[in-house]
């Protein structure tokens, strides 16, 4: 078995600073990260002071995402044909002025509603280019496309870290100062991503053509999702949870103060737990070795967003609440990170961009129409309530995906195995394979036998007696993989083998004599396959 030294983990988990493009803008993101999450909480703060209203809290998400929803198309087909490195820079400088503008007025005295509802729209406006050009960039730090997933999870860690650290800070910055200081921290911030992206050395990227045509970019990108079954429904899946899912942030201040009976420190204590599960759900993805696994993990981490945020909006005890958020910041972060480590994994470099623009659409454009719904359902029967459905609808949407799973399975396998992600197999770890193949074929004969033989009804066992025994049998194939310390690969093999083994422990019908079983028809038959690279997860 690969074992690593604590020092080596570390190092293979954050692999990606090897390379100094990424290490400057991971340091400089960092810092510019915190301010933007201050100032998120303190404009949602300064909102609700001024209105007391959730529909206005809705009615401000609605307008700095909606510009995503209409302009990130279009951001794709120009991050396709254009230098990407000077487009994120523009990008950031106009950042910094909405924060700039946001600060004076706050300060001043003179910020109203209407002022805010603007600067959000703003906002929208440059993060619909930013962020499907940003995470088209990513690529380009990084020289080996196998440390991609590396980068997109350190990526996610970045963001969820200053998650955590940013929304507590402007807690207490905000109960002693103000919400205007935060914005202004955040406009300082922007002086450290801005020299750290000028300070890089980018290869020139060789693109088709340098003509944009908007409306055949536009159409190849749709004909391609739309002939592409992993990219649509994990698009769809991330759509779902964006638009019913993702709105629990916009009623936050309301759980805080309302319900929770608490003030800014509560609000910035829940943002700042889902920040932390968020964090460990990064460093979970960044540990991993290979993209294969993922589409489970999309699975799990979805259906635990959804009894995250069904089991949060009827909590009325604020350390159940943080709790909860922890389990939903994990998982909202693990499904939104694998989805798009494997949409970056599969899709063609020349499609890269605008593929990045529909992810950003399902996850951030279609996130206000979620977070107007949501408001407007909580201003009528209340935001406990409005957020049960949110997490039901996430739950229904978590069972559909894993009904497509084999379909995506199908697609992406070959993929995975043309990438060379599968390890070749060799004779030798064949050879090693065999003695542990036997000892489970030998169990899953006995159990056969205990489960099926009606001459012998003292080994009738009890069916909890039988499920006890198969689950015991599988306990001990796993142990002994894990003793005999065989490669990674060979750990693979076996594993995937047993849910066969408790199939036919359980279902299967050999006849009175277990000598006869080899000679047996095909149902009767126990047997334990290998499977084929392409099935090894």
């Amino acid at each position: 078995m690969n074992r690593r030294i604590p020092s080596q983990q570390m190092k293979f988990v954050m692999r990606a600073l090897r390379y100094r493009n990424y290490r400057l803008f991971f340091v400089g993101q960092g810092i510019s990260l915190i301010g933007t999450w201050m100032q998120q909480l303190a404009l949602s703060w300064l909102v609700y002071r001024l209105t007391e209203s959730p529909l206005f809290l809705g009615i401000i998400s609605f307008s700095s995402q909606i510009p995503s929803f209409i302009l990130s198309p279009v951001a794709g087909v120009y991050a396709d044909r254009w230098n990407r490195y000077h487009l994120v820079i523009a990008t950031q400088c106009l950042a910094m002025v909405q924060a700039s503008i946001l600060a004076v007025l706050a300060l001043s005295g003179a910020i109203t509603v209407w002022h805010l509802i603007i600067l959000s729209l703003f906002l929208g406006i440059v993060n619909a280019f930013d962020v499907p050009i940003r995470q088209s960039f990513v690529v380009e730090m990084v020289e080996r496309k196998e440390d991609l997933g590396n980068a997109i999870a350190l990526n996610s860690l970045l963001f969820n870290g200053a998650r955590l650290i940013g929304p507590t800070l402007a807690g207490m910055i905000i109960a002693f100062a103000g919400e205007g200081i935060c914005f202004l921290i955040n406009a300082i911030s922007f002086l450290a991503v801005i020299p750290a992206l000028l300070a890089m050395k980018i290869p020139t990227r060789i693109v088709r053509s340098r003509r944009v045509y908007l409306k055949v970019g536009l159409e190849e990108g749709y004909h391609y999702v739309r002939n592409s079954i992993p990219i649509r429904y994990i698009l769809m899946q991330l759509s779902l949870m964006s638009f019913m899912g993702m709105s629990y942030a916009v009623l936050l201040p309301v759980f805080a103060r309302d319900i929770l009976g608490g003030g800014p420190h509560s609000l910035g204590f829940l943002v700042g737990a889902a920040g932390v599960g968020a964090m460990i759900g990064a460093l979970f993805l960044a540990s991993r070795e290979s993209v294969i696994g993922l589409g489970r993990l999309i699975v799990f981490s979805s259906g635990l967003f959804g009894i995250g945020v069904i089991i949060f909006s009827l909590s009325k005890v604020l350390l159940l609440s943080i709790l909860m958020m922890f389990g939903i910041g994990f998982g909202l972060m693990v499904q939104m990170a694998s989805s798009n480590t494997i949409l970056q994994t599969i899709v063609e470099e020349d499609k890269r961009g605008r593929i990045m623009s529909l992810f950003a659409v399902s996850f951030m454009g279609v996130a206000p129409f979620g977070s107007l719904f949501t408001g407007l359902m909580a201003s009528h029967i209340g935001a406990p309530a409005a957020l049960v459905i949110c997490g039901t609808c996430c739950l229904l949407g978590t069972v559909l995906f894993y009904k497509k799973l084999p379909d995506i399975r199908k697609i992406v396998r070959p993929i995975y195995k043309e990438m060379g992600m599968f390890p070749p197999l060799d004779e030798d770890l064949m050879n090693a394979a065999k003695p542990l193949l036997h000892f489970t074929r030998r169990s899953c004969r006995y159990l056969l036998f205990l489960n099926s033989s009606s001459n012998l009804s003292r080994y009738r066992y009890p069916a909890s007696t039988r499920m006890l025994l198969t689950a015991t049998i599988s306990s001990n194939v796993k142990y002994l993989l894990f003793r005999a310390q065989f490669p990674l690969t060979l750990r693979r093999i076996v594993p995937s083998s047993l849910p066969i083994v408790e199939i036919m422990a359980h279902h299967g019908r050999p006849t009175n004599d277990p000598a006869s079983w080899p000679n047996s028809g095909s149902m009767n038959r126990p047997k334990i396959l290998i499977p084929a690279n392409g099935a090894l997860t």
